[in-house]
Order: C-alpha cells, then sequence, then structure tokens
C-alpha cells in the first residue's frame, strides 16, 4: 500500500504544477522549448482568428515545417528577411504533398505572437494570405546570435 501512495503524491503535484499557466510573455525567449510554444501560440492566434471569421482551422502539417524551417534558417543566414526561393520551396512541398497552392508570411524583429499576427492582419497581402483558402500550415520561429526573431509561416491547399 505504501508503494501506490508514494507514486500518487509525485503524480499529484505534476498534475497541480503541469496546470500552471504562464504567459509566453514572461518567458525568456532563447530556448527551443519556448520557440515551439510561441510557434503554438502563433498557430492558435491566426485559427482564432479564421473560425472567428467563419472559415476553416488550419490543420499542422510536418512537410510545411520543414520548409518553414529551412527558410527560417536561411533568412537567418543572409541576416534579412525574404521570400527567396519561394517557388522552389512550394515545389519541394508539392513533391510531398499533393497541394493546389502553397503560401507564406514572414516577419523579423516581433516579440510576440500577438504582436506578429497584429503586423500581418494590419498588412493587407500577409492578412489575405492568413485568411486564404488553405487547410495546412506550419510556424517557424528561430532566434539568431544578436536576439532577433525571424518567423516563416507556410499555408497550403490540398
Amino acid at each position: 500500500m505504501k508503494m501506490r501512495l508514494h507514486y500518487a503524491v509525485p503524480l499529484f503535484f505534476v498534475l497541480i504544477f503541469s496546470c500552471t499557466s504562464e504567459s509566453i510573455d514572461e518567458i525568456p525567449i532563447a530556448t527551443t522549448a519556448n520557440m515551439v510554444l510561441l510557434e503554438g501560440e502563433l498557430l492558435s492566434i491566426v485559427n482564432d482568428h479564421r473560425i472567428s471569421m467563419g472559415s476553416n482551422v488550419l490543420e499542422f502539417s510536418e512537410v510545411a515545417y520543414k520548409y518553414a524551417n529551412e527558410h527560417t534558417d536561411y533568412m537567418i543566414g543572409k541576416g534579412t528577411i525574404s521570400h527567396d526561393n519561394f517557388s522552389a520551396r512550394a515545389s519541394s512541398i508539392h513533391s510531398e504533398v499533393e497541394v493546389e497552392m502553397v503560401a507564406e508570411n514572414i516577419a523579423k524583429d516581433y516579440r510576440t505572437a500577438q504582436e506578429v499576427f497584429e503586423g500581418w492582419n494590419n498588412s493587407s497581402s500577409h492578412k489575405k494570405t492568413m485568411e486564404g483558402d488553405f487547410t495546412h500550415t506550419a510556424v517557424s520561429i528561430k532566434e539568431d546570435k544578436a536576439g532577433n526573431l525571424y518567423y516563416t509561416q507556410l499555408f497550403y491547399k490540398k
């Protein structure tokens, strides 16, 4: 009987402490785990926006995530944002998943997911992409050595 209680107590503490929440704004950015949280938060904000306008929720895509990560690394290497090689990214995605169309949004220097969303939402071309007729997406967020955050969100329609 003591063994069961011994294991129940740590599980109880894990459940209590894992249910706490912390604003992503309060978390230091520089860890991979925090980047994944920030990516998830941005995906949620974009999907919440799409739901509010009566559109479909975008499904997460590993394929889009792979190419978004590659492009984010490329932009960090250049030290600036760009849509360089977009056609090659779109073709690569299409070679792995049959898609009708591909689009992307990019950004740099925003510190929170909400700020990125607002920046994109205030730009007619980025807003059109976020609200477009897509089915899948993924966001890559990475930090360069100087602490600048780079964002790539790829969208596609199956």
